[in-house]
């Protein structure tokens, strides 16, 4: 019984896995072009980016995956984002780039902000132009601030893959609770605790030696 569980999780947690890094390949990058939004001097777009950077923060994910999955139908009266598994999944996965792009743009805002005005105007004097600046002085001072809070965010995010199972993705979560309808046991809910903690462990290695490897502007 326990092999039998233990790959029945695994399958589970390889759909969480692939819904964390699929979040993380659209929303760090993503996240940056709404931070460049939410920074704009122009109004007519730094309003709404940051209005909707509100909605976003403010709001439960929970809710967004039930507004994302279902609102297109309802609305519009056509399933936007197809049958089946396949469907929920994509549904699920644009409810999370969303969600964590806009997290990530404050991150990205507030490590972009941090940087003293001196060194712009030092990269000006040296007849740089702003791509240069940003790209060669001050983007990797960023990187350096914004590694534990982007972590903080990614660990958050393993955790947060658990919730896409209010629209019907069999994340590993989904997977530990059938056992306790099919053979009337709950320790394989527990279970799934282990393969959080050991991916969680993982990265905070990860990150804590990425840390470490910038520790250059020290």
């Amino acid at each position: 019984m326990f092999l039998t569980v233990t790959l029945t999780l695994l399958e589970g947690f390889l759909q969480t896995i692939k819904l964390f890094v699929l979040t993380l390949l659209f929303s760090l990058p993503l996240g940056l072009i709404i931070s460049f939004g939410s920074m704009s001097k122009v109004q007519a777009i730094k309003v709404p980016v940051r209005f909707v950077i509100w909605v976003i923060r403010g709001t439960p994910l929970m809710l967004q995956l039930l507004v994302i999955y279902y609102g297109p139908g309802i609305i519009f009266n056509a399933n936007v984002w197809g049958s089946g598994d396949g469907g929920r999944f994509v549904a699920a996965l644009v409810a999370f780039v969303i969600n964590y792009s806009c997290y990530f743009s404050e991150i990205y805002r507030g490590g972009i902000q941090s940087i003293p005005v001196g060194q712009y105007e030092a990269g000006q004097v040296l007849g740089m132009t702003k791509h240069q600046i940003f790209f060669k002085v001050v983007l990797l001072q960023v990187i350096k601030r914004i590694v534990p809070p982007i972590s903080n965010e990614i660990i958050t995010l393993v955790k947060d893959t658990s919730l896409a199972r209010v629209i019907a993705v069999y994340e590993i979560i989904w997977e530990g609770q059938s056992f306790i309808k099919s053979a009337g046991i709950i320790w394989p809910l527990f279970y799934t605790g282990v393969f959080y903690l050991l991916f969680s462990g993982l990265l905070t290695l990860l990150f804590g030696r990425i840390e470490r490897k910038l520790s250059y502007f020290r």
